[in-house]
């Protein structure tokens, strides 16, 4: 911002910002219970008159020093106004339907690194077993190798047992995912490594089916739940990238800040990623190792994954994506 009118501008506003940040630092202090009851408005007025300055802010590039520490303060306060606001299903909906996307929409720096590196270390390890099909045996183990040599899949044994197994695939999944997460507190190198397993094992089997002329086998099977069950882990390596790097790179926040910024960037990231591992684990159980026809199983993975990017992608409200603020 660069006229005399934006310059105008920028004076008007920064003593709001001032004294956001003062009533943060007052908070960090004495605690958010010794603030009294005006304090406890003016925080809530100034939250959502800066959370309009940023969309300001945001539309002008030459303004983006100012943003980011804007966008920094929203972040600060809004775990300070949001960490004790009590959990109802509509609350929860809410969060779902409008917070979530733009959560994700802010982080898409970190979900597009997740899903490149995964794409990656997949693409290799197919290139290599089709080079050298020997490393899928000691890649795979010989176990799953003799499975495939029957022309029979792994996953067969599910059928027999699905309440029990359904439950123990949600469970699996959920701790992979909270794992590929928590990774990051290793300067994200945790997860780098995780996504390095699930796109090798990803790029190593697809190519080994293939091999074995089981291919549809395979990806009928994992079509219906992998249509969430993919994009989940993949957005808990987005939050573990996202923990790393504000350990990485605190910029010109202090290393205390930027990990706390980060992390909670990174929780509010992984915390939508449940509902979807629930859907997929229940599907994974019951409906993927089925007998049902393989174009059905095809079809409902292509409409789950349809919904998932409609809702991932959709315009939430204003008032909503500035809550979820920081990137």
């Amino acid at each position: 911002m660069t006229s005399t009118l934006s310059n105008h501008w920028l004076a008007k506003r920064r003593p709001y910002w001032d004294r956001l940040a003062e009533l943060i630092l007052l908070t960090d202090q004495r605690g958010l219970r010794q603030l009294s009851r005006a304090e406890l408005e003016e925080l809530a007025l100034l939250y959502r008159q800066t959370a309009a300055d940023l969309s300001v802010l945001r539309q002008d590039a030459t303004a983006r020093t100012y943003a980011e520490h804007v966008n920094q303060l929203l972040a600060r306060a809004h775990h300070i106004i949001y960490s004790r606001r009590t959990t109802s299903l509509a609350s929860l909906f809410q969060f779902l339907r409008d917070e979530y996307p733009a959560i994700v929409q802010r982080q898409w720096r970190f979900v597009l690194a997740s899903v490149l590196i995964t794409l990656a270390w997949g693409a290799l390890g197919a290139a290599v077993t089709r080079a050298r099909p020997e490393f899928m045996r000691h890649f795979l183990g010989p176990a799953m190798i003799a499975t495939m040599e029957r022309h029979q899949m792994w996953t067969d044994s599910i059928v027999s047992v699905k309440p029990m197994e359904s439950s123990r695939i949600m469970t699996n999944n959920l701790t992979v995912s909270f794992v590929t997460f928590g990774g990051g507190m290793l300067f994200g190198l945790g997860t780098l490594y995780l996504l390095y397993v699930n796109g090798m094992m990803l790029g190593v089997i697809g190519e080994a089916c293939r091999q074995y002329g089981m291919a549809v086998s395979l990806w009928s099977f994992v079509a219906p739940h992998g249509a969430l069950e993919l994009p989940a882990i993949l957005l808990a390596g987005a939050a573990g990238l996202r923990l790393g790097y504000g350990m990485l790179f605190p910029g010109a926040l202090r290393w205390k800040d930027s990990v706390a910024l980060g992390g909670a960037d990174a929780s509010r990231l992984i915390s939508g990623v449940i509902p979807m591992l629930v859907v997929a684990g229940v599907l994974e159980g019951f409906f993927s190792p089925s007998h049902a026809p393989v174009a059905l199983k095809f079809a409902v993975g292509g409409l789950l994954f349809t919904l998932l990017m409609l809702w991932l992608t959709r315009r939430a409200k204003a008032d909503a994506a500035e809550a979820s603020a920081g990137d």
